[in-house]
């Protein structure tokens, strides 16, 4: 079953397990899409993101992800109405997991979440395996990450295949079983808002641009 490892957010207020943590059982990738730039930005949080603009997301099954204390500061944040659900914690703005709907069973998870004194996101989870997405990079995009890369896209795949057949799409962190509904409190971007983010995204974002 591998080893439980513990998330949690910048403050300790929030904390979490995750169950059979180990390369074999993740999906681990460092995504460049404005997006990801955009979220970071909102909340305060650019320092998650290396210096071309990546954010290292493990993917996780749902099921596998337990949260221990602090759910009262969770909160979510969907950039467009049909957008990624971004939770975080709202106590420090460290983001805590990016899920679709429950239909579509994976949590992605800043790997920085998983950094303690104890161990490392790479003792746990070795390296990211790839690279995505990244015409968004801030100056040269990383090798191979521009492209179709089908090896990770087919493991991409195969996980969250895996994990719904499997019976790890529940019990989700961050729905209800049910009608499938946010557990929590979620805010979605008006477009202005949205937009007011993209001069600090991309690949040449525009220092100072209105937030």
């Amino acid at each position: 079953m591998g080893d439980q490892v513990e998330l949690r957010c910048r403050c300790g207020e929030v904390r979490a397990l995750v169950s059979g943590a180990s390369p074999r059982t993740v999906n681990r990738v460092v995504c460049y899409c404005d997006d990801c730039q955009a979220f970071a930005h909102r909340i305060g949080r650019a320092d998650l993101l290396n210096s071309q603009g990546g954010s290292d997301i493990v993917q996780l099954a749902p099921a596998s992800l337990t949260f221990l204390q602090g759910q009262h500061r969770i909160v979510g944040l969907r950039l467009a109405p049909k957008g990624l659900f971004r939770w975080y914690a709202s106590c420090c703005n460290t983001p805590v997991g990016n899920t679709l709907t429950p239909a579509i069973p994976f949590v992605g998870i800043v790997a920085q979440a998983f950094d303690h004194a104890t161990h490392r996101a790479d003792d746990v989870f070795g390296p990211p395996t790839g690279a995505i997405l990244g015409k968004y990079a801030i100056g040269e995009p990383p090798a191979g990450s521009t492209g179709l890369n089908l090896p990770l896209l087919l493991r991409a795949i195969g996980k969250v295949l895996g994990w719904r057949l499997r019976g790890k799409a529940w019990p989700h962190p961050f729905f209800r079983k049910g009608k499938g509904e946010p557990a929590y409190p979620v805010t979605v971007l008006s477009r202005e808002e949205r937009e007011a983010l993209r001069p600090l995204c991309g690949p040449n974002p525009a220092a100072g641009a209105a937030r």
